[in-house]
């Protein structure tokens, strides 16, 4: 098993990507979060309390919510 690097191990290049990459995800998340917030039940797809819980699921979950959680708006209209 490979040990872990710790932060000043890796290049500046790599740092950075990791830093924007971080800067996106959690930007993603709180948009999902505050668009959820604004929307009625009537406007989200199933449970605003399981959307929710869901964007806590990295890239996936507030992707997800954008994709499919919003009533008119997604893929699934």
């Amino acid at each position: 098993m490979a040990r872990k690097k710790s932060w000043s191990e890796f290049s500046s290049g790599k740092k950075a990507l990791m830093v924007v990459a971080s800067i996106v995800q959690i930007s993603l998340t709180v948009a999902g979060y505050r668009d959820l917030a604004k929307r009625s039940d009537d406007e989200v797809e199933g449970s605003k309390l399981a959307w929710g819980v869901a964007m806590l699921a990295n890239w996936v979950g507030p992707i997800t919510y954008f994709a499919k959680g919003r009533k008119g708006l997604g893929l699934n209209s």
